[in-house]
């Protein structure tokens, strides 16, 4: 059990998934007992076990795709008869639950404005660890993001390539102008984030995309940024945009968008 539970600490710090195999129902002769529990990563590989043998393979199968499609399952497994389509002979019934562990979202604010600010409050308290990114500590400064996880004050290009960015991490850029938006967008949009997206109208986007191209970034990378960020609600304050892009992370995380 330590080793299993190690490993899951070790793959959610990585930023990293994985499936927790658990027979929540042993019912008459099975392998394993109630409570048994296996982690199961996307590449197939297993720690610990709940039996072995077909039934085990078929759980690995169920867990990746569980894990694809970040949904838990409950499987339910007879072991009784090959013939009719059983992983096993035992004799009995499992009922195994895998749940999907991920890492905790992380907020990555690149522009400590006044959006950036609402965004902050918005990401803290939607439950998401929220890091702002800046050149100014006297914006970036946990006066004005107190529920910030980390405020990193200086070149955002070069801390933003520093920064370690896993498939957990939402990117927000909403800086000061043109110029550092390009520069935010280029240092990111070739990293595993889950979610790209960049304040900004229509005229400017296709500016910066522009400038992206001219470096040799390619257009499969740039089409999945979203700009400009945020659901079309007519938003028009701060606070108002904010909502508009946090409900577009929702949407865009729910599959809805």
């Amino acid at each position: 059990m330590i080793e299993l539970l190690e490993a899951v600490l070790e793959t959610l710090n990585n930023g990293q998934t994985v499936a927790l195999a658990t027979i929540v129902r042993a019912h008459g002769s099975t392998p394993r007992a109630t409570g048994t529990k296996m982690l199961i990563y996307p590449t197939g590989r297993i720690v610990g076990t709940i039996g072995g043998g077909e039934m085990e393979n078929r759980v690995v199968v169920e867990a990746m795709a569980a894990l694809a499609r970040e949904r838990p399952r409950l499987m339910h497994y007879k072991l009784q008869e090959i013939e009719s389509g059983d992983p096993g002979v035992c004799g009995g019934e499992n009922d195994i639950f895998i749940d999907v562990m991920t890492s905790k979202k992380r907020l990555l604010i690149v522009g400590a404005g006044h959006l950036g600010q609402k965004v902050g409050g918005l990401g803290a308290f939607l439950d998401m660890d929220v890091i702002v990114f800046d050149d100014r500590s006297d914006y970036a400064n946990k006066k004005r993001f107190p529920h910030a996880q980390q405020i990193i004050v200086g070149h955002v290009g070069e801390e933003l390539k520093r920064f370690s960015i896993t498939p957990w991490c939402y990117v927000v850029i909403a800086t000061r102008g043109h110029e550092l938006n390009t520069i935010a967008l280029a240092a990111v949009i070739d990293s595993p984030a889950r979610y790209i997206g960049m304040i900004g109208s229509k005229r400017k986007r296709e500016r910066i995309y522009g400038e992206l191209g001219a470096q040799g970034i390619k257009k499969e990378l740039i089409e999945r940024v979203h700009a400009p960020i945020g659901l079309a609600i007519g938003a028009e304050t701060p606070e108002e945009i904010a909502v508009s892009i946090m409900a577009e992370i929702i949407a865009f995380e729910r599959g809805a968008k």
